[in-house]
């Protein structure tokens, strides 16, 4: 008999921890008193919820340096109106005291930047084919890729390591400044001081054309034009040809200056560029860039003299994206009334977009007795005001979280410019924002993957799905945040609610200047340009649209 018993063990706790991964995507089922009959139940299942609010807040002098990947481009969200974004960068060169021999001519200078791509096959002969759709943004289906105007100028404002109005060592942040509100064509940034004004900073033209995204490989071709020529195929990526004469003046024409020694002496002489965008007759296309990867550079390809007579030696000379790299952004969201909420009631819709957009808090127990009547609920009473601990100080329970939602319902009105899949891989993005970090029930997630962002996660942060009706909601599951609150006296009972591209990023990007308790956001949501509607918690949203925080809990007899 205690061998059948011991073989039962490993099938029902399995059988267990399947039900919750169900759970994920359904509602949660309470196994009826048939599966082992009254009499022999000690427990009883239930579902209950309390009172949130759910409100805007409008996100300006957000951190735009050290972002994990940046933006460029023109970017026409339906719902909101266009996003322009820009970037600014230092560069650095990989050999100090370069040698480039005798008699040195530049026969090309090569710009070569990674768009973030998928392997999507192969061709017939082998080589890897690929697709950059998952982060170009503004591509209808059916329609060619839009261009967009790329100019690039060299940069003449310093960007410093460090803020001089800081504490000794304290980096120097960037922040942004999109609204326009002091023209609507430049580039602006803020230092914490002063505004910057990049348009009044620009120098030298070295490229000035339109620009298309294409998931085309890039394609490389040494010793053109000979027997010996090779042809290799890399990764889609921003592949240019910059004007010769600027590069040969500010490098090569630089041979045994102390501006060639070491990176702090050549940033301080070449500042860096700006990558300028604009739109093309109001249109255009925006793409992720990945200016970290080793195959991001500016390759400067010359001949020299060789040691053999009346022969020429080749040889390059490369400069990688290091440093500070800003994304500025050009906002125009006339269309959308962006403004700070009702933190009492909630509002009617939450409007959650990226670039320095808005996002949402949402006060999981809003009310002056709807903390302590959840805490009444869930722990056991003393008798005195206070509550049962155990000896490892964690409060003792009288009813056990099996599982916490926090489902949300997205506007069904809300535009999609004629794209039916535009927010189908939309993630939000839930965070503390007491300590500007993800919740633990994300630390707690057995589905994250590093290699695959649309499905990381979904356990806790959930994915965009369609009920019945039609209507698109999510579900955010905050078991552990709430069992925090319950057995530790966690005091986060607000979280911060954005849109992601990639909720595997999870570092924070500060708030210039911050006036309330939202100080840093994800850093995610400033690269993401496409925004969602949602709605609120105010009363005037339907029952079966309002958000909600619904508990499923087990309280023995």
């Amino acid at each position: 008999m205690k061998k059948t018993i011991k073989a039962l063990k490993l099938p029902v706790v399995f059988i267990f921890i399947f039900s919750s991964f169900i759970a994920c995507d359904k509602d949660f089922s309470v196994l009826e008193s048939d599966v082992l009959g009254d009499k022999n139940l000690n427990f009883e299942t239930d579902t209950t919820s309390f009172q949130i609010a759910a409100y805007n807040k409008i996100l300006d002098s957000v951190q735009i340096n050290g972002l994990s990947s940046n933006l460029l481009g023109v970017y026409n969200d339906p719902a909101y109106g266009q996003t322009i974004a820009s970037i600014i960068t230092q560069i650095t060169p990989t050999t100090n005291s370069p040698d480039f021999g005798d008699n040195p001519v530049i026969d090309s200078v090569i710009l070569t930047i990674p768009y973030f791509n998928r392997i999507t096959g192969a061709d017939n002969d082998g080589n890897a084919t690929y697709t950059i759709l998952d982060s170009l943004y503004g591509k209808k289906p059916n329609e060619d890729i839009k261009p967009f105007k790329l100019t690039i100028y060299q940069n003449n404002y310093f960007l410093r390591d460090f803020d001089p109005s800081g504490s000794l060592d304290q980096k120097q942040n960037y922040y942004s400044k999109a609204n326009r509100s002091i023209n609507a064509t430049d580039n602006f940034a803020l230092n914490g001081t002063s505004v910057i004004n990049f348009d009044e900073q620009k120098g030298a033209i070295m490229f000035e054309n339109t620009i298309t995204p294409s998931s085309n490989p890039t394609k490389t071709i040494t010793n053109k034009g000979t027997a010996d020529a090779v042809t290799t195929l890399s990764v889609p990526a921003l592949r240019k040809n910059l004007d010769i004469a600027f590069w040969k003046a500010a490098i090569l024409d630089k041979e045994g200056d102390a501006v060639l020694s070491s990176a702090s002496n050549f940033k301080n002489y070449f500042r860096g560029l700006y990558f300028k965008a604009e739109a093309v007759s109001g249109n255009g296309s925006m793409v992720l860039l990945n200016l970290a990867s080793t195959n991001a550079n500016i390759t400067i390809y010359y001949s020299k003299d060789s040691t053999v007579a009346n022969e020429r030696t080749q040889a390059s000379y490369v400069l990688r994206f290091t440093g500070n790299i800003l994304n500025t952004f050009i906002n125009d969201y006339s269309s959308v009334p962006l403004q700070d909420g009702n933190q009492i009631t909630g509002d009617e819709k939450l409007y959650l977009k990226g670039a320095e957009g808005s996002m949402a808090v949402v006060d999981l127990f809003s009310g002056d007795n709807a903390l302590k009547e959840f805490l009444d609920t869930y722990r056991t009473p003393l008798g005195n005001g206070d509550y049962k601990k155990d000896s490892n100080g964690n409060y003792i329970l009288k009813r056990l979280i099996n599982d916490a939602q926090l489902i949300v319902f997205e506007d069904e009105t809300l535009q999609d410019g004629g794209i039916a899949d535009l927010h189908k891989y939309d993630r939000l993005y839930a965070y503390d924002i007491e300590n500007n970090i993800q919740l633990i029930d994300y630390d707690y997630d057995p589905t994250l993957s590093s290699t695959d962002p649309y499905n990381s996660a979904f356990f806790h942060l959930g994915q965009r799905k369609k009920n019945d009706a039609g209507i698109s909601k999510y579900k955010i599951h905050l078991t552990e945040h709430l069992n925090n609150i319950l057995l530790r006296d966690s005091t986060n009972t607000k979280i911060g609610l954005v849109l992601s591209s990639n909720v595997n990023q999870i570092n924070s990007a500060k708030i210039l200047n911050s006036v309330d308790e939202v100080t840093s956001i994800p850093a995610t949501s400033i690269i993401t340009p496409r925004g969602t509607i949602l709605h609120g918690t105010s009363s005037t949203v339907p029952n079966n649209r309002k958000m909600k925080l619904k508990i499923f809990f087990t309280e023995p007899k």
